[in-house]
């Protein structure tokens, strides 16, 4: 790529940066206590709420991961996409409005600490270990982040790639810094709409040079990967259906920096209309995404580039600069989305369920939010060393951390809200066993070739230990609440 063309990129970069700066310093007076920078005050309307909740989660793995996924396996790849959408309707419709209106009534800034008031725990003990529980695994989520702009960062810009993570940390970690919880939901609002725009247009635009889908269909089956959902009707493939949609699906029940934009909107009552704009743009854009899997199987042989960098590519081949700069800055936009949203999740975790729980029941809020602040710094070395040394793909590792919260959080989050047969006992138990099963569980599935994402055992073993331990171990605490 030669120097006008770098050049351009970094002027459209640095353009569409500063719309970002001026959205963190517009909404910065916003967050002058611990609860307006963790949780707005719940204020947000359903645009934000919904835009939020679905930028937050497509990240890197929307524009990188995903389509690797179907470049890999044709469309019998999108079985993890309609897992996903199902998954997440399901979360929407029964999941966001009970859980708005109960951790509003028990004034809830964080998913560990409406565990906590839910089970009646005054130990302390429930919310230590579902804040270290998130803690570890939104590492690993954080770190897949990174090793998303490290890889777009080099293969775009020629920049190493470990200039690319610091670069990654720096855009991330700033704007959630300087705002809070209502700077990243105006973020994700305007990144949600430009980054859906772009993995759109990409799509359509090479479609009409290619002939239309059906010739990528074609082309697709020219190279004997998969041009239908359903390509046999063996029982080896209905298996593999339900493996792969459900490895996906069940994880939105448990994903705190999803839950807590549900908890962050204005009503409960206008949740369904987060519902509907939510679902539309999830579909529209892994619809899209899939579509630029397909394409990159008809332009390239697999043999010849990493399915990770499949439209990058793509663009890189079939793009003018301009489009180029701009398929840049919305991958940028997607990955900061996921990054930022994490971290401030972290950050409360450790000020609101770690600091505060251990250390200093009594924190001021001007101190959590210093303690909130200074978390980031930590959080950004940890999660930073990992996406040093790029342990494994972004899709794997968005996979290992993704079961991990699902699990953890999960069931005990259906529970919790659905029935009142279900103590403190039981809860630690869940987020132990779901949490542990989901972190071990890749090196038994490779030890043994089971095929079978970390999730699935994980999410059934902490139902079990909840259920079991709530019928066994006595001192179940009943705390009523309005649906």
């Amino acid at each position: 790529m030669n120097l006008s063309n770098n050049t351009l990129e970094v002027c459209v970069l640095l353009s569409y940066f500063s719309i970002i700066l001026s959205i963190v310093f517009f909404t910065y007076k916003k967050h002058q206590t611990g609860a307006e920078f963790i949780l707005g005050n719940r204020s947000a309307n359903f645009w934000l709420t919904a835009l939020s909740a679905q930028a937050s989660e497509m990240g890197g793995w929307l524009f990188l991961g995903y389509p690797a996924l179907i470049f890999g396996k044709g469309l019998f790849g999108a079985w993890a996409a309609i897992g996903l959408v199902f998954g997440m309707f399901l979360n929407w419709h029964f999941i966001a409005p009970r859980l708005r209106t109960v951790t509003g009534q028990f004034e809830n800034l964080t998913l560990n600490s409406y565990f906590e008031s839910r089970f009646g725990d005054s130990s302390g003990m429930l919310r230590l270990i579902s804040g270290l529980m998130s803690v570890v695994f939104f590492m690993i989520y954080i770190s897949s982040g990174l090793v998303a702009m490290g890889i777009l960062v080099e293969s775009l810009l020629g920049i190493n790639y470990h200039l690319g993570i610091v670069f990654g940390l720096f855009v991330a970690i700033g704007y959630v810094f300087i705002g809070g919880y209502k700077t990243v939901a105006w973020i994700d609002l305007f990144q949600g709409f430009f980054l859906l725009s772009v993995i759109v247009f990409v799509p359509l635009y090479l479609l009409s040079q290619l002939g239309g889908i059906s010739s990528v269909f074609q082309g697709v089956a020219k190279n004997n990967l998969s041009i239908s959902l359903l390509p046999d009707y063996e029982v080896v493939t209905f298996w593999k259906i339900i493996i792969t949609s459900a490895g996906w699906g069940l994880g939105y029940f448990g994903q705190p920096h999803i839950l807590t934009k549900f908890m962050g909107i204005r009503q409960a009552s206008e949740m369904w209309k987060a519902k509907y704009v939510g679902i539309s743009w999830l579909i529209t854009a892994l619809a899209a995404a899939t579509v630029v899997g397909l394409i990159g199987i008809v332009l390239f042989s697999q043999a010849s580039v990493d399915p990770q960098q499949i439209i990058l590519k793509i663009v890189k081949t079939s793009l003018s600069p301009l489009f180029v700069a701009l398929v840049l800055c919305a991958i940028l936009a997607a990955t900061t989305n996921v990054m930022a949203a994490h971290i401030l999740v972290v950050a409360s975790n450790i000020s609101e369920d770690l600091y505060k729980c251990v250390l200093n029941r009594n924190a001021s809020s001007n101190r959590l939010l210093f303690i909130s602040r200074f978390s980031m710094i930590l959080i950004a070395l940890v999660s930073g060393s990992i996406a040093f040394f790029k342990p494994t793909s972004i899709y794997n590792l968005v996979l290992y951390a993704w079961s991990g919260l699902g699990a953890s959080f999960g069931p005990l989050v259906l529970l919790s809200l659905f029935s009142k047969k279900v103590n403190k006992y039981g809860a630690f138990a869940g987020i132990f066993v779901g949490g542990i099963t989901s972190a071990i569980w890749p090196y038994w599935d490779n030890l043994y070739s089971l095929g079978i994402d970390p999730i699935i055992p994980a999410f059934i073993s902490s139902l079990i230990a909840i259920k079991w331990t709530s019928a066994v171990v006595k001192g179940r605490v009943e705390i009523p609440f309005e649906s």
